[in-house]
């Protein structure tokens, strides 16, 4: 039997409009009778880095939640520290919503900056323009990868007046000074300073990420406004032309579309000190009642297990990266790690990646083919067939695993790698059964089946942000794609060593069939028979070659 070519509308035509017809005894989900949030409320735990504990979320207002991320330095191409960064939390922002939650996120852009006006010296252009330009180069990174776009993406140049009224506020409070138009804050006066990172201020080193000024009062104190050099971009304020501070602008921006009380404030791991606990100070030396309830931060990704870093110098793109590999594959990767840990950047592990994607979009496109060639005859059959015993099993693991795994702070490898396998693996086996002759009874049972499973793993997938809005088969060609480029090879180069290869074995010289195929396996190039056919599709090299360490570097 021969599937056709997967139509998602038809598919989905099938199981939003029939199957709830077809006489499956479904697991209700819990969400249809009853708000996700109110059922999930006092079982979803987040880590918080403040109480350096897992915690049960609880929102401020019930329902809702109100969450802000610290965006990228817009100066250059985002590299895959920052991809790791926004698809954590665009997990967290997909899982919320599957919840049942109303979620307000914020995540901004730095717009003015001092790496952003060197680099904007270095090539002769406009500070404002050079950062818009890489904005926009972000947004279509994010996009990429399937990541939401959040509710709000504010831009520092945008809120001068929000940043300077709360540098005021702070000013009014005493606990910041003025030096030659530049304004510090004094940690001096803010007693709690440290609690975040757990640092106290004879532990901070001068130079450390705080610039060494023998103006300020404490070699800790950190500029909340920096007065304009000659020739640089420049606001005017009370103390006189010039820019925020780094630290200044989540602090005036988080209030402005959040209150100085929200729910969740996120980042990297090297956010938590200085700029987290900065911002911690200034929140609330402006407002005595600011509140963050939960912080979370991810851990980074090393480069021969060193954090990756712009200026370090040891990172890659995520340009580079998918110059090679499908958007799916790096962040299924990024996924494959919880994202508290450290995950080392590797080619191997992308590799891998790559084929488990495949693997997935090759089961759907499949698993759809099916229920599109089976559609007439379930439609017409007047006896309602329910799916299989082991479907059901299936389902209802997969269903509990995910909602276990998910609601204990986001534990997303043991979903990729457990009952999300075992769910595909069983899809394949009734493809495998469905090119039998089975009685009708068995046939549109394991059909019943296939939409069922389909759904829930959609659902999954979907949740998990690795669900694509192109077709499957649009995902399979650009995935085989990827793999000829990392190759160096063409659709025709692959297509005449099939063809040598099908001669060498008419001929008998299955010695030279099988050199031709080992030949391809280390550029990631796999062959498979199927009776007098051969396909190809990719595949884990077996020695990855050395020259994928080059094409990405």
């Amino acid at each position: 039997m021969k599937f056709i070519e997967n139509n998602y509308s038809l598919v989905s035509t099938v199981y939003n409009t029939e199957a709830w017809s077809l006489g499956f005894t479904f697991l209700p989900n819990r969400s249809r009778n009853t708000t996700m949030a109110e059922v999930r409320e006092s079982e979803f735990q987040i880590y918080n880095t403040m109480t350096k504990q897992k915690e049960k979320f609880k929102p401020i207002v019930p329902g809702k939640v109100s969450m802000y991320v610290c965006g990228v330095t817009s100066y250059d191409f985002s590299h895959i520290g920052h991809a790791r960064a926004y698809v954590a939390f665009d997990v967290l922002y997909r899982y919320l919503k599957h919840l049942g939650y109303e979620v307000k996120y914020v995540r901004n852009f730095t717009d003015v900056d001092d790496k952003i006006i060197k680099r904007a010296n270095e090539v002769g252009e406009d500070p404002l323009k050079l950062s818009g330009r890489f904005c926009e180069e972000f947004l279509t990174d994010m996009a990429d990868l399937q990541c939401l776009p959040p509710n709000e993406q504010p831009r520092v140049s945008d809120h001068m007046d929000q940043i300077r009224d709360m540098i005021q506020k702070i000013i009014n409070n005493d606990c910041a000074y003025t030096v030659d138009g530049d304004v510090y804050f004094s940690v001096d006066n803010f007693p709690s300073y440290g609690r975040l990172s757990g640092r106290k201020l004879e532990d901070n080193r001068a130079g450390e990420r705080i610039a060494v000024d023998s103006r300020k009062r404490n070699p800790a104190d950190f500029a909340l406004w920096k007065a304009a050099k000659q020739g640089e971009i420049s606001w005017a304020s009370p103390w006189g032309p010039g820019r925020p501070g780094w630290h200044i602008e989540c602090s005036a921006m988080s209030a402005t579309y959040l209150t100085e009380t929200f729910d969740i404030h996120g980042g990297g791991m090297d956010l938590t000190f200085p700029h987290h606990e900065n911002e911690i100070a200034q929140s609330c030396a402006a407002c005595p009642n600011s509140n963050i309830s939960y912080w979370m931060h991810n851990g980074f990704v090393t480069a021969n297990d060193e954090k990756m870093s712009k200026s370090v110098g040891n990172f890659f793109t995520i340009r580079e990266v998918t110059k090679l590999y499908h958007p799916l594959a790096l962040r299924h990767f990024l996924m494959g790690t919880h994202y508290r840990s450290p995950v080392n950047y590797s080619i191997a592990q992308i590799e891998i990646s790559s084929e488990a994607i495949f693997y997935i979009y090759q089961t759907l496109e499949s698993c759809g083919g099916a229920i599109s060639q089976f559609q007439e005859e379930i439609k017409t059959s007047r006896k309602k067939y329910s799916t299989t015993d082991e479907a059901q099993e299936c389902i209802k693991n997969l269903r509990s695993h995910f909602e276990e795994k998910m609601c204990d702070d986001l534990h997303t490898p043991t979903i990729l790698n457990a009952a999300l396998q075992v769910a595909l693996k069983l899809m394949n086996r009734i493809l495998d059964m469905l090119k039998k002759k089975l009685q009708k009874p068995q046939k549109l049972s394991n059909i019943e089946s296939l939409i069922w499973l389909e759904k829930e793993v959609r659902d999954v997938l979907d949740v998990l942000g690795l669900l694509s809005s192109s077709t499957y088969t649009a995902v399979l060609t650009q995935l085989k794609e990827k793999a000829l480029k990392r190759a160096g090879l063409t659709e025709e180069n692959i297509l005449q060593r099939i063809e040598e290869r099908a001669l060498a074995r008419k001929k008998s010289e299955f010695k030279l069939a099988d050199q031709i195929r080992s030949d391809l396996t280390p550029k990631g190039i796999a062959l498979l028979d199927f009776g007098n056919d051969t396909i190809w599709q990719p595949c884990v090299p077996v020695k990855p070659a050395k020259a994928l360490d080059q094409q990405i570097l």
